[in-house]
């Protein structure tokens, strides 16, 4: 094992879970922030990823720190002394982590979504409680300036009291099709694609608009992906994952090529003989169970409605939002750039190819609303959500830091999606899960 360094000037951080996500948090405090910030554990499943995440740590210019077996995070974090922990484990184990170091004295910052489903979030609210810890959940398209430029306009009466929202989202045959190779495929592990995708879009709006959910009905279906549709369109050749597989991207463009993508294999292709997990499986085979199509109809506390979509194999990737209001309508389109998760430049995930915003006064002509140049992943919201989490402190005036309330609020969205779908009623937030505030 390194020797551990404890620093007394630096901020300390232990990171559970080194897939793909956990780079974004640990590149940025081992190069940007390294003056006030270091990390000093890292814990995982699986001792591959974490070998990795170590290396790269290395190459960043960081020093080798302890690394830990998911079942000793509570030695990881006696020995190394953290003051917070970065959660990016699987979305079902987020509790566990949150819960685990609020009890230990550690302050927590987590991945999206908080959690997936009621009992696990009233089990962090108890946690919260009785700790008196602090939850920090990285809701990055708060930060993205369009989105910001959206609640600014909002916030100032521009379209006088919103009525009505309309936002479809829509994730192409790239950036889609993954959440249906990997973990996310299985419920159990995600809550689907309404908690774990959605939960950034229902939080924009809750942010947005400031108010919450207050009933939710939802349809959805698996209509694109899985083998019954895939045979329902003629397709007959099919394959488990694509390493076993003699297909290639050129001949499928579902198929994934862990061996040709650097990050890829070394991550997952890699580290699959320690836990089975399997990267790169068809997007047509059987064991799917989330959807890929799905419709809400959603009314807030503010007495606003919105209509959603989200469909998962659309052939751009991005959103429309329009907003109507008792003094006008504001529409935005946003169009990111393609992508799958650690499969290339992670500056280029989900940045954007162009974004507008119209305002629709009543009784005046439209306007084109200026926004502020964005640079980077996520529409230019990874960058400045980086610097709220681990450089200098600045007036939160768009209040833009989210909490584990804030957490819960996004997911019950989805939560009522989710029950809604199931039952076919209308289902009420109060029902599962009162909030406070």
């Amino acid at each position: 094992m390194a020797d551990i360094v404890v620093s007394t000037e630096r901020r300390r951080y232990a990171i559970v879970g080194t897939g793909a996500r956990s780079y974004f948090f640990y590149s940025a405090i081992a190069t940007t922030y390294n003056s006030t910030c270091c990390v000093v554990g890292l814990c995982d499943t699986n001792q591959t990823r974490l070998n990795y995440a170590n290396q790269t740590l290395e190459s960043l210019g960081h020093n080798k720190v302890p690394t830990f077996l998911a079942v000793k995070f509570d030695h990881m974090i006696a020995e190394t002394k953290p003051d917070e922990v970065i959660v990016t484990t699987i979305d079902r184990t987020h509790h566990i982590y949150i819960i685990r170091a609020l009890e230990l004295g550690c302050k927590v910052i987590t991945e999206k979504p908080m959690t997936i489903d009621a009992p696990r979030c009233l089990d962090i609210f108890s946690a919260v409680d009785r700790t008196g810890g602090s939850v920090r959940v990285t809701f990055n398209y708060r930060y993205a300036p369009h989105n910001t430029r959206v609640f600014e306009l909002l916030r100032s009466g521009a379209i006088g009291t919103v009525t009505s929202v309309h936002f479809e989202w829509l994730l192409n045959t790239s950036h889609g099709a993954d959440y249906f190779r990997r973990w996310h495929r299985d419920r159990r592990n995600s809550g689907g694609l309404l908690i774990h995708k959605a939960t950034h879009h229902f939080d924009l709006v809750n942010f947005w608009l400031q108010t919450r959910p207050l009933s939710v009905y939802a349809q959805g279906d698996l209509r694109f992906y899985g083998k019954e549709n895939a045979e329902r369109r003629g397709i007959t050749q099919f394959y488990h994952r694509s390493q076993d597989s003699n297909v290639t991207p050129n001949e499928d463009p579902f198929a994934l090529d862990l061996a040709a993508i650097p990050t890829l294999k070394a991550l997952y292709l890699n580290a699959e003989h320690e836990d089975g997990y399997l990267r790169d499986q068809s997007v047509f085979s059987d064991g799917i169970s989330i959807e890929d199509t799905l419709n809400l109809l959603v009314r807030y506390r503010s007495g606003a409605f919105m209509t959603y979509s989200l469909t998962a194999y659309a052939p751009w990737e991005g959103f429309r939002v329009n907003f109507n209001g008792t003094g006008g309508r504001l529409e935005v389109e946003v169009v990111e750039n393609s992508y799958v998760n650690a499969g290339g430049d992670p500056a280029l995930e989900g940045s954007l190819e162009r974004s507008t915003i119209l305002l629709r006064p009543l009784f005046a002509k439209p306007k084109e609303i200026e926004i502020d140049e964005a640079m980077g992943s996520h529409g230019g919201g990874d960058r400045v959500l980086l610097n709220d989490l681990f450089g200098k402190a600045e007036s939160d005036k768009h209040i833009l830091a989210a909490s584990h309330v804030d957490g819960a609020a996004s997911i019950l969205t989805g939560i009522a999606a989710n029950r809604s779908i199931a039952t076919g009623q209308v289902v009420y937030v109060d029902d599962i899960l009162k909030i406070p505030g």
